[in-house]
């Protein structure tokens, strides 16, 4: 399998070099100043399950249409950030040819219509994954202490079992340093993902806090209850109630005291930074206010965040 990867930072300089690690045919998009780091040091992964220093194919963006047709790529793995969807999209545009399948490894799931739309749904597979990972002052991968994993499968389940989903299974089981899961239900782990960050997200950013530090406060534990509640109603209304175990799964780690989780969301928060408020909470609120559903929780935490990105986009205004 030959696979193109958009950018080598945290997200896709992990996954991504971990099959390169185990000699998958991975080329990674980069920018001119990124292609400069990997032709002098190569890619660099730090990560309690095993540090990594290699050489990768690489290759810039005025180069890719010749490339591509000269070697088809047969996988794009999309891991950006989905404010930076458009961009991304017109990036790996010359890759995706016929018999070419994108797998987005986005947060939330609104990035699937302008994929769709762009490239056909039968060419989109669906993919999600969990993993926290950062790329260093140095250019090298940062792993942060989780167990990262990718999960992909055919969103129409009439599909399953396609030879795309057992060929990149069989790649995926060939690396080291994640776990790779063949989903024949991907549409439901999409929405038992997205009703959980979704929580994390809003919580943790509305109160600028860790996990528990919201259950130490009074009333915090029955906030993201109610938080998580309003999540898992949408789901159901969607037509993808999130099993009783994995909502009790999520829900332990959403009161868990003494937790120090929080959201990818604060941390881009706190930096400064742009973050991806519409498309996961912003995005959960909208689906609940069509199902007709009152979630105040994501109300006031949706509120929060657009004052923050307006603040951060005129900083000088009252």
């Amino acid at each position: 399998m030959r696979i193109l990867v958009l950018g080598a930072g945290g997200t896709g300089g992990y996954f991504g070099g971990r099959l390169a690690q185990a000699g998958v045919d991975v080329t990674f998009l980069v920018r001119p100043a990124r292609a400069a780091q990997l032709v002098r040091d190569g890619l660099r992964i730090r990560s309690a399950l095993g540090d990594a220093q290699l050489p990768v194919s690489h290759i810039t963006a005025d180069a890719l249409p010749a490339l591509a047709a000269r070697a088809p790529f047969d996988l794009v793995l999309l891991s950006c950030k989905a404010y930076d969807l458009d961009s991304a999209i017109e990036a790996i545009a010359p890759a995706v040819g016929i018999g070419t399948t994108v797998l987005p490894i986005l947060n939330g799931l609104l990035h699937y219509a302008a994929l769709d739309a762009r490239f056909g749904a039968d060419a989109v597979l669906g993919g999600l994954c969990f993993i926290s990972a950062v790329k260093g002052e140095d250019g090298e991968v940062v792993h942060l202490p989780s167990p990262p994993s990718m999960t992909f499968g055919e969103r129409d389940a009439g599909r399953n079992g396609s030879a795309r989903t057992r060929a990149l299974q069989a790649v995926c089981a060939s690396a080291r340093g994640f776990d790779g899961v063949c989903s024949d239900a991907f549409m439901q782990a999409a929405w038992n993902k997205f009703t959980f960050l979704a929580a994390l997200a809003a919580a943790t950013c509305l109160m600028r806090a860790s996990i528990g530090r919201i259950v130490a406060a009074d009333g915090g534990a029955a906030f993201l209850a109610a938080l998580h509640d309003e999540c898992l109603a949408v789901a159901a209304a969607q037509g993808h109630a999130v099993p009783g175990e994995a909502a009790q799964q999520a829900r332990a780690l959403l009161t868990r005291p003494g937790s120090t989780v929080t959201a990818s969301m604060l941390r881009d928060l706190e930096a400064g930074q742009e973050v991806e408020a519409g498309q996961i909470v912003g995005d959960m609120l909208t689906r609940a206010r069509r199902a007709g559903h009152a979630s105040p929780q994501l109300e006031a935490a949706w509120i929060h965040l657009q004052c923050y990105r307006s603040r951060r986009a005129t900083p000088d205004t009252p």
